[in-house]
């Protein structure tokens, strides 16, 4: 019985997952640059966790977690996002006690039973980042910008922030009181989820799926206290300050409990529809304190890099290919393929009816091609081989198949006169004798600027 992977699981197989590494590499560098440390917390957390940050009528928790009883009697949960596991981790390990603002960044799978669809997956990739302690816009300024630095860097042009309020807890309050006498004017146009956890939590409503899009046009707007508002204000002006693109959009809302003030989601219209949205966060003034920790307010996002990818899937050239491709031209072995026989022409000037006449090379040229293979790797040069032992042309065929940009050949006859042939296996396709002593500047000679 074949075994295949579970639906919404998936393989990320070559070159799409050079797609990948290209963008946690560009993270990694401005993460760097922003002065953000890397914080590595576990796939399998408490389900409490989530329950109690993230809200127990959101659809993460209601429908998507991925939640178990293990052999202990716990409740567990495969995380479906990174900020409840970094502020655990931060309450746990007391950083707080490490003086100024805790600036982390996360890297990982995160899991929900979502119908799978392009560009989402149940086990998908998020590159996130929090900064805890920062009270004032400049912390939600520079995270919005770090982000759409971040995605200029991956390769993506064209982003724009969307950014909006939803005001602390006082403004919060009124405006909970006034859309849910709103939503009670007409709860049948409601789906059913909403009519059930509107009392709860009406500003679920504004998050659904459903009734979302309708009720951000209808609903009455947030009115925020003078505080909020000119936090709101200040981080707009710093955006511009930065010439980080963004606008603000009122109906803007995000489907987890514990944000307060700015939120942001950055997009880009190159996919359209449901795939717009490539990142959001927001600040989160509460969350640290609700979780039996400092008061220490924060501000973070997640970016989703399947959806990344998946816009610069043929954009990004193959940087892990091999340069070059060392073949052994014989080596003594029965599996070299006589001319007659093969009805194709030979690869390099007659080498195959010259290797057959001689009996193939001795186990020398191997031994040197091999040693060869460290050498060049040494240098920096990304080199690959197939086998020694089989034919020229069967070497040949699978560098051409590799990707590589130069053969580098060499047998009994090239060692004799301390030369190696170097084949252009790309836009020239011809070859030429460089002597060995000189072959590692040659091929770095060769090789195309990057």
């Amino acid at each position: 019985m074949t075994i295949h992977s579970l639906r919404g699981f998936r393989d990320i197989l070559p070159p799409d997952s050079g797609v990948f590494y290209a963008i946690e590499s560009a993270a990694r560098e401005v993460f760097k640059l922003y002065g953000y440390r890397e914080i590595r917390i576990p796939t399998l957390e408490a389900r409490e966790l989530f329950v109690k940050s993230t809200g127990d009528t959101t659809d993460i928790v209601q429908k998507e977690m991925y939640a178990f009883t293990d052999q202990g009697g716990r409740e567990i949960a495969a995380r479906p996002e990174g900020t409840p596991g970094v502020v655990r981790a931060y309450i746990e390990n007391n950083l707080s006690q490490n003086g100024g603002n805790g600036k982390y960044f996360y890297m990982g799978g995160m899991f929900r039973a979502e119908r799978p669809q392009a560009g989402r997956y149940r086990e998908f990739e998020q590159i996130g980042a929090e900064c805890i302690g920062a009270h004032g816009a400049f912390a939600d300024a520079e995270s919005i910008s770090m982000l759409m630095e971040m995605l200029k860097k991956a390769g993506l042009s064209g982003c724009m922030a969307e950014i909006n309020s939803l005001g602390c807890a006082t403004c919060r309050a009124a405006y909970r009181a006034g859309l849910l006498g709103f939503l009670k004017t007409n709860p049948a146009a409601l789906c059913e989820v909403c009519r059930t956890r509107m009392e709860k939590n009406p500003l679920r409503a504004l998050d659904c799926k459903l009734d979302g899009p309708r009720l951000a046009l209808e609903a009455p707007a947030i009115k925020l206290c003078p505080s909020c508002q000119l936090h709101f204000s200040r981080v707009q002006e710093l955006l511009s300050a930065l010439n980080a693109p963004f606008k603000v959009n009122k109906s803007l809302v995000r489907g987890l409990d514990y944000y307060t003030r700015t939120i942001f989601e950055v997009k880009t219209g190159a996919s359209g529809g449901s795939q717009d949205a490539l990142a959001g966060g927001g600040r989160y003034d509460e969350l640290v304190k609700s979780m039996g920790g400092p008061d220490a307010p924060a501000v973070g996002w997640a970016m989703g890099v399947d959806r990344v990818a998946l816009l610069l899937k043929g954009l990004i050239p193959e940087s892990d290919a091999a340069q070059v491709f060392v073949v052994c031209a014989g080596s003594g072995s029965p599996a070299v393929v006589p001319i007659e026989k093969s009805g194709e022409e030979p690869y390099w000037e007659g080498r195959l009816g010259k290797i057959q006449q001689d009996g193939g090379n001795t186990p020398e040229a191997s031994s040197r091609a091999f040693a060869l293979l460290g050498e060049l790797r040494a240098a920096g040069i990304r080199t690959d081989f197939s086998d020694f032992n089989l034919s020229l042309k069967s070497q040949l065929r699978s560098a051409d198949k590799s990707g590589a940009y130069l053969a580098l050949i060499l047998g009994d006859e090239e060692i004799k006169n301390s030369v190696y042939a170097l084949k252009f296996l790309k836009e020239k396709k011809d070859q030429r004798n460089v002597p060995a002593a000189e072959i590692i500047p040659a091929i770095k000679a060769a090789l195309p600027v990057k």
